[in-house]
């Protein structure tokens, strides 16, 4: 009786959670879920003037590039390629045999004026010996003069005979040499044109060559802009990494194509500007033939996306500052001047040097002057 009171005494203590750990639980909720507030900082993002700007009256043309030592090799004589020692990609310094053709003929013909060599040397002695016995027998009187006379035209045959043969085995060791193609100056091998085996036949390419310096650009001027284009003020190359180089020398065919209607200008570069660019790349040429005010925008703030180019335009509006991005149409690059606006932009506005900062949410436009570094 008295167990059975003490347990229904003790049973609301027992139902009853304890008050400390409600207490921590209440605080542990509380923090997982009351909102975290940190402080945004909106990207300041610098910006331009668009203004008028004195540029070059430009006319730009697309151009490559082109070493100005270039060869195409090929035979001077008949025969199979016996063997062909490079590929293209290759290296060679200057008198590098870079291809052989078969020689066992020449090589016979290099034997054989050897032999009619020494034959013409053991001729030539002989007639020697004999007209120094005939001088020295008709200065006795043994002999006639008719002898004589005989003796030393022997002498002049046998040196003819000589020179002759000389001449014949330089001609065997010049044919010979012909069988060997060999590199004109230091470079590297662009194409080849034949593989070993094949028939070499002289005037047929084997082997295209060139030096990686000096290089040129090579434009073609429509010959309707000769006249504007004869003597422009600057005439200026676009590299394929960007930047615009002056030429130290140009030369502008004296012919027009027939055909296109155009004028070969080559543009020689500097051996430091053209470090490390090769054949066929494309390249920009621009003729400046005076200056004029247009309308530019700086190209860092050129934001280009597949076929869309636009710029981001700050918002003249105290209270809600920000960019606005906008369609733009750009005419010819101008480098440091920028480029023109043809279209979507007026005098006045501010353009931000940064679209990507520009685009981020809450971007605000400062004076370039005023941006901070980051």
């Amino acid at each position: 009786m008295t167990s059975a009171f003490n347990a229904l005494i003790d049973l609301p203590r027992r139902m009853a959670p304890p008050a400390l750990p409600v207490w921590v639980a209440g605080v542990l909720c509380a923090a997982l879920v009351a909102p975290v507030r940190a402080q945004v900082v909106p990207p300041e993002v610098p910006v331009a003037l668009v203004a008028q700007r004195a540029v070059g009256q430009a006319l730009v043309l697309e151009g490559s590039l082109q070493a100005v030592q270039q060869s195409t090799l090929s035979a001077q004589a008949s025969g199979r390629i016996a063997q062909l020692q490079v590929k293209a990609g290759d290296r060679v310094r200057a008198g590098q045999v870079l291809a052989t053709i078969d020689d066992r003929m020449t090589q016979a013909g290099v034997t054989q004026a050897q032999a009619q060599v020494a034959q013409a040397d053991a001729q030539l002695g002989n007639a020697r010996a004999h007209l120094a016995r005939t001088q020295e027998l008709f200065a006795k009187g043994f002999v006639s003069q008719s002898a004589l006379d005989v003796a030393a035209a022997q002498f002049k045959a046998a040196q003819a005979g000589a020179s002759g043969a000389v001449a014949g085995q330089a001609q065997s060791q010049l044919a010979q040499g012909f069988t060997r193609l060999t590199a004109p100056y230091d470079g590297w091998v662009l194409a080849t044109h034949a593989q070993a085996g094949d028939l070499a036949v002289p005037g047929v390419p084997v082997l295209t060559v060139y030096a990686p310096q000096p290089i040129r650009a090579v434009v073609h001027v429509p010959a309707s802009r000769q006249p504007a284009a004869g003597q422009p003020l600057t005439v200026e190359v676009r590299l394929p990494d960007g930047r615009w180089v002056s030429p130290v020398n140009r030369t502008a065919l004296p012919a027009a194509d027939p055909v296109s209607q155009t004028v070969e200008w080559r543009l020689d570069l500097a051996a430091d500007a053209a470090a490390g660019l090769v054949p066929g790349q494309q390249v920009q040429v621009r003729l400046l033939a005076g200056k004029v005010q247009r309308l530019t925008v700086p190209s860092d703030a050129v934001f280009r996306r597949g076929e869309m180019t636009a710029v981001y335009v700050a918002r003249d509006n105290a209270t809600a500052p920000g960019f606005v991005l906008r369609a733009v149409r750009l005419g010819a690059d101008q480098g440091a001047a920028g480029h023109e606006v043809l279209a979507g932009l007026a005098g006045g506005e501010r353009v931000a040097l940064d679209p990507v900062r520009a685009g981020l949410a809450g971007a605000r436009p400062v004076a370039a002057s005023d941006a901070p570094v980051r």
